[in-house]
């Protein structure tokens, strides 16, 4: 999934002679707190909210605003991980794209950013999870998928992770069946360390739904 794909098509960009009651306007309409200030389609920066508060004079044009974020962007062919990169990194509601020649092209919501993600990780389907505890260097992902798929299983997604200050890696598998019983059992003949299970009913997708859908109503509110 590329950030042309993301581009949202209703958030609209500023220009430098928008004031920032306007840009605060566009921000509450659109639940956000960043947007981009854009002049036939050069991409001058990101303006926030804090922006405009701290200049004290909301009736300036953005042209005579200060920006916390000078050019922050991806392009078009960057993936959507690159897209989740700087947005976390930065704090970031809205996420500017480019084109090949540094064109303005649209934004990337963070609302629309987490729906993405949510489909890309598999959230709204059922299935059980199972979490591995293992070295670097023991983890095999075509090994993993073989031993899964031997139980006439399928991964739906699949996310690796090291905790701070930990020399093993998290491996958090998103299987198509509920009963992760014959997987569990297989791991184990494999002395795969098995950290943490999700089984037997669907009470933990409907967990995770729940806090999605919850964080969603929290992002538009």
């Amino acid at each position: 999934m590329l950030a042309q794909e993301l581009i949202s098509e209703v958030v609209p960009s500023l220009k430098t002679s928008d004031s920032g009651l306007d840009a605060l306007n566009w921000m509450e309409v659109f639940r956000v707190s960043h947007l981009p200030i854009v002049n036939n389609k050069s991409f001058l920066g990101l303006i926030s909210d804090v922006d405009i508060y701290d200049l004290n004079k909301a009736e300036e044009p953005l042209g005579n605003h200060t920006l916390s974020y000078e050019r922050p962007y991806v392009y078009d062919h960057q993936h959507i991980y690159d897209v989740i990169e700087i947005a976390s990194r930065l704090k970031l509601t809205v996420v500017p794209v480019l084109g090949k020649n540094e064109e303005y092209l649209g934004l990337v919501t963070q609302s629309d950013l987490l729906q993405k993600f949510a489909d890309l990780i598999a959230v709204h389907n059922s299935g059980g999870i199972i979490e591995l505890e293992l070295l670097p260097r023991d983890y095999s992902l075509a090994e993993i998928s073989r031993i899964v798929e031997d139980t006439d299983t399928k991964i739906l997604s699949l996310y690796v992770s090291q905790p701070v200050g930990s020399e093993k890696i998290c491996v958090a598998i998103k299987l198509n069946r509920l009963d992760v019983l014959p997987v569990l059992n297989a791991f184990d003949r494999y002395d795969y360390s098995v950290k943490t299970t999700y089984v037997g009913d669907n009470s933990y997708d409907d967990t995770v739904k729940k806090n999605y859908e919850a964080l969603m109503r929290y992002l538009n509110m």
